[in-house]
């Protein structure tokens, strides 16, 4: 078994080549609000649409991930998914040269959309299981974290860089960065050691693994919705508003998740998933009430930055719970189902704060947000307290 002072060494790799993958989304999100809306000429509605888009994918395609993890292995899975990611950023190149005609560009974008769905749920997915799987089930939660880690590091860097190329170079720039990335993960990983699959003593169904972790699945899709109003509209709460320096709040955003994660990531494995994840769901609210209600950009930035510091530890937290309650040789259905739930929120976040904006603003569009962590926060609440006198639901057996 790996030593615990070893643990972030072993996991320092994943998290690049994550990193690198997670590139492909980090960069254009910001930028594809505002092409769509500024360049192509669509309203708030499409936006949410556009960007709910890939969540959606990712959420169809979450069991196939974790199915052929288990089965076929991470390492091929991974490298599937990071070169099917850089295919996605060849459909936004193209889309690029089609500014005057905003139909065809918009297809594109959708189905450059759709497939980065799909890769991210391939690589994420796989890269998760892999990590897991070299330093053991005890530190599923830190392996967890720098996961995310990998991730909002790539949003941190991607929205203010994407956001910079673009109003510089244009979106055909942000478009070649967004292929390239996921080529640089995928050449990397090549070279790494297979992992050996652990075969399943029992056949077990998506939906039976679904039934076993609702609750903190449920929990984790109610708060990403919240991150995902952030990601595909916090852009825009700054253009409307006239305020300058949205890529700043982006980052602020990012490097908050970055810096919790780095310095408390080994949380819910010591003091337990729901304990650390109640007080990270009530600073998520904060944060997301704010950006809600902010005068200026500088409540923003701070709303912004909260949000990130609260949400940072959410999904290891809720994770751990989830992977509690699964057999570890069905480790790739767990994390794909537990994703799955993550994309649910993030596929509702878009199209749903994209309706709302349209009839009440963008200051609405976070405000339905923030009841969504409240929501999440209250039953996360109930079902602590019902662990503590019966046990998890659906699985007895497991303490």
């Amino acid at each position: 078994m790996v030593k615990k002072t070893h643990v972030v060494w072993q996991l320092i790799p994943f998290s690049a080549v994550a990193f690198l993958g997670f590139l492909a989304v980090g960069l254009p999100l910001p930028v594809l609000s505002l092409y769509v809306h500024e360049s192509l000429g669509f309203g708030t509605l499409i936006v949410g649409g556009v960007i709910g888009l890939q969540s959606l994918a990712t959420l169809l395609t979450r069991q196939y991930a974790g199915r052929l993890s288990d089965t076929r292995g991470p390492k091929l899975t991974s490298l599937v998914g990071l070169i099917v990611a850089s295919l996605a950023g060849l459909f936004y190149l193209v889309a690029g040269t089609l500014t005057q005609h905003p139909a065809e560009s918009l297809a594109l974008i959708c189905a450059g959309r759709l497939l980065l769905g799909l890769a991210e749920s391939l690589f994420i997915t796989a890269l998760a299981a892999w990590s897991i799987g070299r330093v053991g089930s005890e530190y599923a939660g830190r392996a967890m974290a720098w996961s995310g880690i990998a991730m909002y590091a790539a949003l941190a860097v991607g929205a203010p860089v994407g956001l910079a190329i673009y109003r510089a170079a244009g979106f055909r720039v942000v478009a070649v960065c967004a292929v390239l990335a996921p080529l640089l993960g995928a050449l990397v990983a090549s070279g790494w050691k297979a992992f050996a699959v652990e075969r399943a003593t029992q056949h077990t169904s998506f939906l039976h693994v679904l039934r076993m972790i609702w609750v903190p699945g449920l929990g984790m899709a109610l708060a990403s919705s919240g991150v995902g109003t952030v990601s595909a509209f916090l852009p825009l709460r700054y253009s409307m508003a006239a305020w300058p320096h949205a890529g700043f709040a982006l980052a602020a955003f990012g490097a908050a998740y970055i810096l919790v994660r780095l310095l408390l990531g080994g949380l819910p494995d010591r003091l337990g998933g729901y304990r650390t994840g109640l007080a990270s769901l009530f600073a998520e609210t904060i944060g997301l009430g704010l950006i809600g209600l902010a005068s200026n950009p500088l409540i923003a930035l701070v709303g912004a930055t909260i949000t990130g510091l609260g949400y940072s530890l959410v999904f290891p937290s809720l994770g751990v719970e989830a992977m509690r309650r699964v057999p570890g040789e069905n480790r790739g259905l767990v994390i794909g189902a537990y994703l799955a739930c993550f994309d649910l929120g993030l596929a509702i976040a878009g199209p749903g704060a994209g309706a709302v904006a349209r009839f009440y603003g963008i200051p609405g569009a976070f405000t339905v947000a923030t009841v969504a962590a409240v929501s999440a926060l209250l039953l996360i609440c109930v079902d602590w307290r019902w662990l503590r006198k019966f046990g998890p639901i659906g699985n007895p057996d497991l303490t």
